[in-house]
């Protein structure tokens, strides 16, 4: 626990500051003389500030790697676990208790050698929510933060708004982060969101708002992070080991050699976080690489002609050097795809320019272009990209103990891209979309047509038949949504028959017309054949995703309509009538629904609006989704008929356990 100042300690007496340690690394801090690099860590909602625990580990094992010439203090805050997505009077509170605990952190660095100036943070939920709202407080100085990460935080509304404190604390934040993006440049953010296994807060909430700079905002969807390629629950995403080390291994790749600082440079952090975050090229993260570089060794040099080639490598105690001449393919194919089965980090495929010999000594290194994937590592190229080539060079290094395959091919694009057009919404599953790829090539690009709705939720069945028995690497099938990083993985050995769910976190913005994809990675002698139906399941899934939060305002709307029912009865007949036998008669969707289509055709007038806010009504739930595209059609009467289910069903079961308690009391009484 780190002491605060008197005056500090006495304005917030339930929080606490306190930094994180284990082993040696514990006992040598306690007198606080510290010389590592300061990362704050924000619990969220109900959240415990020993959640730190996981970062400070897997950092302090790291920092032990590399015989801590870098390492890294973690601290964390102790909110005292407050409610504050369900109570926003605390938010002010926890930003001031924030700012004065960077302060704090600051001076225990005073007159080191290497002394921060500012201060890195990890919001978890809410956490990261009162991370960005230190920015609004009025002597908050920017430069005290250069790197904010948030997980799971819903950036863009509050989950449920259930107070006025709460909605007016996030306008204020997601407003000064608009108005003032010029000046928000040097501090670069990247918030992780845990995808569709996230229950509590949806994914297209974690996604910074759109119209915030871009240049230093990153948002990403876990299951699209390479290495993790998997989604999280809500808490999970704090400890989930694969995130956590992304995370620890782009820290210690944004350390600057010169000030053993985070870098103050915002293009090598943005370019580190998207190495680690949406693009990794299994390499280690370089900020130049170096453009041309030797080949050299005493490795065989061999030609390939051929437009496909496979090359298994067992135990190869001589390197190689495959060269293909580009020439003869530039007329019969668009590009040229490879890809490695061995996920080291080392260099394996080179672009020689103009090189006449069967030979090429220096060459410039193609393998920052590659991707890296669960089972493999890949890179396309079209060709009319790059004029000046003339080979392409793969290498296979010496090799003991490995076993592992390449293989190259060139194609046509129009050849390995197919259409395939999204079933109805209201085909109910009935109906399919179906396509038979038959050519055997190493990918195929499957165009989802007219799939940009975030209520289209599709269920992909892939069909793999293989010609021959063999062993074989598995098949990569990726969901590729191009307007935001929310891609999904899933590997299935082949032949198999595998399921995709396909659905959105974020709906295709207005001025985008790019289709999402399905890529197949196959093997090279299988065919494949894609099935897409609508999933009504998932579809009404969807529809609760994005609007539980209006779900309870319709139970009680059925309850009030029931109870006027109710009460019309009692002054008419001189008896209460029976609750469900009213819900039933009085709760029609025809009193509640025009209502609404009428307010919001009339929210779309500004004269309609001014009126609304000079009379301080709240924003209208409707509303407030359709412009984030994610009003439903037809949402507002099916969410009518549930909200009848569950009030029928919870009346049928209070009178039932009312007429059992009070049978049982009057037994007990006798």
């Amino acid at each position: 626990k780190i002491k605060l100042p008197k005056k500090t300690a006495r304005r917030y007496p339930a929080y606490e500051l306190y930094l994180y340690g284990e082993g040696n690394y514990a006992k040598e801090n306690k007198n606080l003389l510290l010389t590592g690099i300061p990362v704050l860590f924000l619990p969220g909602n109900a959240g415990s500030y020993k959640q730190v625990r996981s970062l400070g580990s897997i950092a302090l094992r790291k920092a032990e790697d590399v015989d801590f010439k870098y390492h890294f203090n973690f601290f964390s805050v102790n909110f005292n676990e407050e409610l504050v997505a369900l109570y926003g009077g605390s938010l002010q509170r926890q930003t001031k208790f924030v700012h004065e605990c960077i302060k704090v952190i600051l001076k225990l660095y005073k007159d080191r050698e290497f002394a921060p100036t500012s201060v890195a943070i990890v919001g978890h939920s809410m956490g990261g929510l009162v991370a960005r709202a230190l920015l609004t407080l009025k002597n908050f100085k920017p430069e005290l933060i250069n790197l904010l990460i948030t997980q799971a935080t819903p950036h863009v509304a509050p989950v449920m708004p259930l107070d006025k404190y709460l909605t007016d604390f996030y306008t204020a934040v997601n407003n000064h982060w608009i108005l003032k993006a010029q000046e928000l440049r040097n501090l670069t953010t990247l918030s992780v969101a845990g995808g569709f296994r996230d229950y509590q807060v949806r994914s297209g909430l974690a996604f910074l708002p759109r119209s915030s700079q871009h240049d230093s905002a990153l948002s990403v969807v876990s299951s699209a992070v390479p290495r993790a390629w998997a989604s999280t629950d809500h808490l999970s995403i704090v400890w989930c080991k694969e995130l956590i080390l992304a995370t620890i291994r782009a820290f210690f790749d944004l350390i600057d050699e010169n000030t053993r600082q985070i870098t103050e440079d915002p293009k090598k952090r943005m370019s580190v976080l998207n190495h680690h975050f949406v693009r990794h090229p299994a390499k280690m993260f370089e900020e130049n690489p170096e453009a041309f570089t030797e080949l050299t060794g005493t490795s065989t040099w061999i030609t390939v002609k051929a437009s496909k080639w496979t090359y298994s490598v067992y135990n190869d105690s001589d390197g190689k050097y495959f060269i293909f001449p580009l020439a003869s393919h530039r007329k019969s194919y668009s590009h040229v795809y490879c890809e490695n089965t061995l996920l080291d980090t080392s260099s394996w495929i080179y672009g020689c320019m103009n090189s006449n010999s069967p030979m090429c000594l220096e060459a410039t290194d193609l393998s920052w272009r590659a991707e890296l994937l669960p089972t493999t590592k890949v890179v396309m190229l079209k060709l009319q990209d790059h004029p000046s080539l003339s080979h392409i060079v793969v290498q296979v290094p010496p090799t003991v103990g490995n076993k592992y395959t390449l293989d190259c091919e060139f194609f046509q694009e129009d050849s390995r891209t197919v259409q395939l057009p999204v079933t109805h919404l209201f085909s109910f599953g009935l109906s399919s979309s179906k396509i038979l790829l038959n050519s055997t090539g190493l990918l195929y690009n499957v165009q989802l047509q007219h799939f940009n709705r975030i209520y289209q939720a599709f269920k992909i069945y892939i069909e793999g038949h293989c010609q021959s028995l063999k062993e074989r690497k598995p098949s990569v099938y990726r969901l590729h949504i191009p307007w935001s990083h929310e891609d999904s993985i899933t590997v299935a050995k082949v032949p198999s028959l595998t399921e995709i769910s396909a659905k959105l976190h974020i709906a295709q913005p207005q001025n985008d017309s790019r289709i999402p994809e399905l890529n197949i990675y196959s093997s090279s002698d299988c065919h494949y054949e894609v099935i897409l139906k609508t999933s009504l399941l998932q579809v009404l899934g969807q529809m609760i995703r994005f609007h539980a939060g209006a779900l309870p305002v319709y139970v009680v709307s059925n309850i009030l309509l029931t109870y006027g029912g109710q009460l019309s009865t009692l002054v008419s007949t001189g008896q209460c009538s029976d609750f469900s036998l009213e819900l039933v008669r009085t709760a029609k969707p025809y009193k509640v629904e025009p209502l609404i289509s009428i307010v919001v055709f009339l929210q779309g007038f500004n004269w309609f609006r001014e009126i609304r806010e000079s009379l301080s009504l709240p924003e209208m739930d409707a509303a407030v989704l359709s412009s984030w595209d994610a009003w439903f059609p037809l949402v507002s009467l099916i969410l009518f008929l549930f909200g009848t289910g569950i009030a029928y069903w919870s009346g049928v079961f209070f009178s039932t356990s009312l007429r059992l308690f009070s049978s049982l009391w009057l037994t007990l009484m006798r």
